[in-house]
């Protein structure tokens, strides 16, 4: 099978056509926009991108060609040549891509369904609005305690409905410029609120993120997030594989003689990692006598509260891992099992 490199860029590609027996048949620079028409003109080959944010993109456009697709991991690349002894350049990233790939069966990340992309991109959208309202609400106050204001406690979406009621009778007023502020931090509310709902509705319509929501401490953002991190449940042998995948176990660096366990991995989806130990605290808080809470109260005893939250966070993602493999709900009774 001839093998196609294309070495992404923004606006535009390097494309390395080689023949079975490593003879380079064509080489040219095209449009990224216009990568579609020409994989629609070539016969069935192997086309090898590097991981990029155009790569699934690209990889959903050659698969609809009838190529088969190989994206190589961006930890792989130096070792296959790319870049070596100081010299890259587009043309050479597409020869050494094109060759290798002629030549050994080339590692490739799991190019995701197109719906999970879209619902990791609409976690990330969120996200980008708690992150800015944070940091707006956190400008506020600093400049707050420059004035040794201190405005009331109460829920983040009221946060500027309390900053002016309180500054009302204030000497100084509030400046127009953290009005600005304030009215921006309203609007973000505003669109996260429809955010939320619009992941409600998601997560209520899909029958998978129903199950997993059957679990405790478990809501639509992080059901969502999980059901598109893990995306296609066959391709781990068992929940502990999806725990690896999603960085939760613990690491090692042994060497010799030498055995040294490291704390969790962080492989994998920070995002889906930071809303299942949200999940585990919310569970650890609302269910303390559920028999998977009273198992991490039994490491907490051990090695802290907050090995035992994380601990939780891998076995709640074990239980949901179980959840989508079996279609099943929340068991307690299977859930207090330490082998998920």
């Amino acid at each position: 099978m001839d093998c196609v490199a294309i070495d992404l860029g923004g606006h535009n590609s390097q494309v390395c056509h080689r023949s079975s027996n490593g003879e380079i048949k064509r080489e040219r620079r095209v449009p990224t926009l216009g990568l579609a028409k020409v994989l629609e003109r070539m016969a069935p080959a192997r086309v090898v991108l590097e991981a990029c944010a155009e790569a699934f993109a690209v990889a959903d456009q050659a698969r609809a060609c009838g190529h088969e697709v190989v994206v190589v991991p961006s930890t792989c690349v130096k070792a296959i040549g790319i870049g070596a002894r100081g010299m890259k350049t587009d043309k050479r990233d597409a020869r050494v891509l094109s060759d290798v790939g002629c030549k050994i069966a080339l590692p490739s990340v799991h190019v995701p369904a197109h719906e999970s992309r879209e619902r990791k991109a609409m976690i990330a959208a969120r996200e980008a609005l708690v992150h800015s309202r944070t940091g707006l609400i956190n400008t506020v106050r600093g400049w707050l305690r420059t004035k040794l204001i201190k405005v009331p406690t109460g829920a983040t979406k009221t946060f500027a409905q309390r900053v002016r009621g309180h500054l009302e009778d204030h000497p100084e007023g509030l400046p127009l410029a953290y009005e600005r502020l304030l009215y921006i931090i309203e609007e973000l509310s505003h669109q996260l609120l429809l955010a939320n709902e619009e992941l409600e509705q998601i997560a209520k319509d899909d029958p998978v993120c129903t199950r997993l929501m059957s679990v405790p401490g478990v809501g639509p953002t992080t059901a969502i997030s999980f059901q598109a991190a893990i995306d296609d449940h066959t391709r781990f042998p068992n929940a502990h594989a999806a725990e690896s995948y999603l960085g939760l176990t613990p690491g090692e660096h042994s060497s010799g003689e030498r055995k040294r366990r490291t704390g969790i991995t962080k492989a994998g989806s920070t995002r889906t990692r930071y809303l299942l130990l949200q999940a585990a605290w919310c569970f650890w808080r609302t269910r303390p006598n559920d028999p998977a809470v009273r198992w991490a109260h039994q490491i907490e005893l051990r090695r802290g509260r907050k090995i035992a939250i994380t601990a939780l966070a891998r076995k709640l993602a074990g239980v949901l891992f179980a959840i989508m493999r079996d279609g099943s709900v929340y068991d307690p009774t299977r859930a207090a099992k330490t082998n998920t």
